[in-house]
This record gives structure tokens, sequence and C-alpha cells, in this order.
């Protein structure tokens, strides 16, 4: 299975804020949006992404929500492509310890997907190989 199917399954849709904003809106989006990050984009350039272990460590730092994004955020960030295997992007994910990834093509930001959509995207794979075992068997 490759990322670009599971971003078919699961949509493109990318919520993403200016590097001004603030941590206190980064919290805001977060919590409004049921998410663990968020990227942060400049005009149509991705420059870093922020999530809650980035807020953890902001806060316990400084405390200070009225700090722009651009100053907590990882802005070293790694992406994947449509046409990259999931299973390798687990891999990718599992050994850098970090739980979210944006897509890009040629067209820019294409998605984002997280650890979670990948180990789901694997386990219904995983099921859907047994039933068809399974019916293999029973004929």
């Amino acid at each position: 299975m490759r990322v670009a199917d599971l971003i078919k399954k699961k949509g493109s849709s990318v919520i993403t804020l200016p590097s001004t904003a603030t941590v206190a809106e980064l919290l805001e989006t977060l919590d409004d949006n049921r998410i663990g990050a968020v990227l942060v984009v400049d005009g149509d350039e991705v420059v870093g992404i922020a999530s809650e272990r980035d807020v953890v460590h902001h806060l316990r730092g400084s405390g200070d929500s009225s700090t722009a994004v651009s100053q907590m955020m990882t802005a070293d960030i790694r992406t994947c492509t449509l046409e990259d295997d999931l299973v390798q992007l687990a891999t990718t994910m599992t050994e850098g310890r970090f739980r979210h990834m944006p897509v890009v093509s040629d067209a820019g930001l294409a998605g984002i997907v997280s650890i979670g959509d990948v180990v789901k995207a694997r386990l219904d794979a995983l099921e859907a190989e047994r039933d068809h075992l399974e019916n293999y068997l029973r004929q």
C-alpha cells in the first residue's frame, strides 16, 4: 500500500497555522480540531511542524503562551511522497520517533499522515488479507 492510497481514504485536508501564530493559538487549533500536530506554513512553503510534544517542551521551559510558533516548532521536518510505501513510512516514523509527516507532491502539500493513520491502514490491509484467505479455504 502506498501513501496515495491512504490519502484517498482519509482525505487531503491539512490544518495549518502561520509561523507568526502564538502558542495559545496553536493550543486552540489542536484542541478544536482534536489533532496532535499542525503544519506551520508561510505562503505556500511548509516551514515546520508544531506538535503537542513541542508545546509541552516549550511550556515547561518558559511557560509563555504568547510566544510565536516559529520559536518553538520543529523546523527540520521529514516529508514523504504519494508514492512512498506505508511499511517503509512506518519504519521511518518509528526510527525517527515522530508521529506526523507531511505528504508533498509536485503540486505542493498533498496531505499529512500520522503514525495512527499508518497503523490503521496496515491493520485494515491485514484484516482484508485474512478475510480473503478464510474465504479461499472455505471454497
